[in-house]
């Protein structure tokens, strides 16, 4: 859609000096620069806000993903770029989006049953066609479109009728229906643009008639700041701060500035991260509508999904691509209410809350505001029995969320245990209130807790303990054409002091199989990793075993991943273990680890 789609974009037509911070570091780095950001007045509402809806809407929702007779699968909002359609040619067919059946109050009244806080409508996408009545430029709705009426005007009212914050994403930089804008080679000599020119004549003065004419708004989402120098970024952050003193400015307006970070498309950061952020994720394959993509992301994978972005400090905007006809589609609205039913019983461990200072269990995530802690469970503990380690505070009582149902409890040194009802009342996401006093301390250092009352503990790369030069890195890569997914993987290790290593507790005695879950290329093919199981003042037990090839690594193809079982231990009696993996000997990369997986053995 945008992010890794615009380094596509520049690797094709050279449109990012390769220094820009933007795309050159990882995204919890470039964001440490600016955490202080989420702490002021300022960014309160946003980062108590928790959900957000993103609207990608404007021609590209009357192709529907087939233009000019030929299908693309994977992101229509790219479609003029991806089919390579003449400039000219694509205004022409853009006359026929007519969004006669749009409503913009039944809109905001589905957006408001969901339990989203804040809208934000593509104004501006990189086709160049404003969604508004834009003075600056002739393709836009009312003058290029049959329709000839402003939707944005309309939606402005409906949100300021419900109290819901609106927010305008635009492209600032590509434009492919401008000669100077970026991003269209087919139609426009890259040596002859002249960028400067576009950001004059089009584009600051877009968003000011933007932050003008539409009354108070919370966001500007600004996105792919191309080769934009730093005055030019700071030059746009200062006109919407001029005109519109509250509203927030996105990340990807450039060059580290911004009032919020946006990660990339459909990428969760590994850990908590401080300060004002967002994840953004849509709710099929596309960001556009496509008449034939109905990979939808159920009301669980939605509301596990947001549970899991809040326990790390931020804030889901979950996208959908409405119709050509203006009407959204019925699985994104009927899914989107699903998660509004939720929240309406739930929002208490969403909005407002903070990040955990516990890490992720077994069972689930944890939501935060002082006195509470938010247990969100996704899976249930065979015997009932759910364990909170390392809790420095004093437990008080716990509860279900809904309904308020008591539950029986017992806190033993650290441990807290809470005694779950024989089946869950809510399968995709039970909350558990603990309400404590005295302090809870975050705990960075925790060993993982390992169970047999799961089916399955995941270990995952980021939660490994580091040694010589092996690192964590997210891999990207993706299914269709910008459907980008992130692989947080374990990679560099090449000499035997290259280890990664876990620290466990188990909880009860067992046998429990150790899977690898790993991609690998040719270069890592037939090298051979030990895996080390030290248990407390106990001798080491070692397993060898050898590396099997999955495939290369392709940003624009699917990462591949093997699950490979690698030996079965036996834990005589519950205690610490470490884990530690390794390469037998030195050479080349060992393989991607993903994460080591531990299935107890019934």
């Amino acid at each position: 859609m945008r992010f890794h789609d615009c380094m596509k974009i520049i690797a094709m037509t050279g449109l990012l000096s390769a220094g820009s911070p933007v795309f050159a570091q990882q995204p919890d780095q470039l964001w440490g620069q600016n955490a202080e950001a989420g702490k002021g007045e300022k960014t309160r509402w946003f980062t108590e806000a928790k959900f957000g809806l993103f609207l990608h809407w404007g021609p590209y929702a009357h192709f529907g993903g087939d233009i000019r007779g030929k299908r693309y699968y994977g992101i229509t909002e790219w479609i003029m770029n991806r089919d390579k359609t003449p400039a000219a040619e694509y205004a022409r067919l853009a006359g026929g989006f007519n969004p006669v059946e749009f409503d913009a109050e039944e809109w905001v009244r589905i957006a408001k049953a969901s339990g989203v806080k804040y809208i934000v409508l593509t104004a501006k996408h990189h086709d160049g066609f404003a969604m508004w009545d834009s003075k600056v430029s002739d393709f836009d709705i009312v003058d290029a479109t049959p329709y000839k009426k402003d939707p944005i005007k309309a939606l402005a009212a409906a949100c300021k009728k419900e109290g819901i914050k609106l927010g305008f994403y635009y492209s600032q930089f590509q434009d492919w229906h401008e000669p100077n804008g970026g991003g269209n080679s087919w139609d426009f000599d890259p040596k002859k643009k002249d960028y400067a020119a576009y950001y004059r004549g089009k584009s600051l003065p877009q968003i000011t008639e933007l932050l003008s004419n539409y009354g108070e708004l919370g966001i500007i989402w600004f996105d792919t700041p191309g080769n934009m120098n730093k005055e030019e970024s700071a030059a746009f952050l200062e006109k919407v701060h001029q005109l519109q003193p509250n509203c927030l400015v996105s990340s990807r307006v450039g060059n580290g500035l911004g009032d919020f970070k946006d990660f990339g498309d459909g990428e969760v950061p590994a850990g908590v991260v401080k300060g004002a952020w967002e994840a953004i994720f849509t709710h099929n394959d596309s960001w556009g509508y496509s008449a034939f993509d109905q990979n939808f992301k159920t009301p669980q994978e939605i509301i596990r999904l947001l549970a899991e972005v809040a326990s790390k400090g931020g804030n889901l905007m979950m996208n959908i691509g409405p119709m050509g006809n203006g009407k959204l589609p019925a699985l994104s609205e009927k899914y989107f209410r699903a998660t509004g039913d939720w929240l309406k019983v739930n929002g208490e461990a969403v909005y407002g809350t903070g990040y955990s200072p516990i890490a992720p269990q077994p069972w689930g995530v944890m939501t935060h505001k002082p006195g509470k802690l938010y247990l969100h469970v996704f899976h249930r503990p065979h015997n009932g029995k759910l364990l909170l380690p390392d809790f420095t505070a004093k437990a008080v009582k716990a509860s279900l969320l809904a309904g308020k149902k008591p539950l029986t409890m017992r806190q033993q040194g650290k441990d807290v245990y809470i005694n779950l009802p024989a089946t869950l009342p809510d399968e995709r996401n039970t909350v558990v209130v603990l309400d404590y006093s005295g302090e809870l301390k975050e705990q960075p250092q925790t060993p993982q807790v390992i169970s047999t009352q799961f089916e399955r503990l995941s270990l995952p790369a980021q939660g490994a303990s580091l040694n010589g030069n092996a690192q964590t890195k997210s891999l990207t890569h993706s299914y269709y054409f910008g459907d980008w997914k992130h692989a947080m993987c374990i990679v560099n290790q090449q000499s035997v002091a290259d280890s990664i290593s876990y620290r466990l507790r188990f909880t009860e005695p067992g046998d429990y199989k150790v899977v690898l879950q790993y991609s690998a290329d040719t270069a890592n093919e037939r090298r051979e990793g030990l895996l080390e199981l030290i248990p407390a003042g106990k001798a080491m037990q070692e397993y060898p075993f050898q590396v099997l090839l999955t495939g290369k690594h392709d940003t624009h193809k699917p990462l591949l991943f093997i699950d490979q079982a690698v030996a079965v231990i036996t834990v005589p009696v519950p205690g610490e273990w470490t884990l530690r993996v390794r390469p037998a000997k030195d050479g080349k990369e060992l393989f991607r680890l993903k994460q080591v997986l531990l299935e107890p053995l019934k």
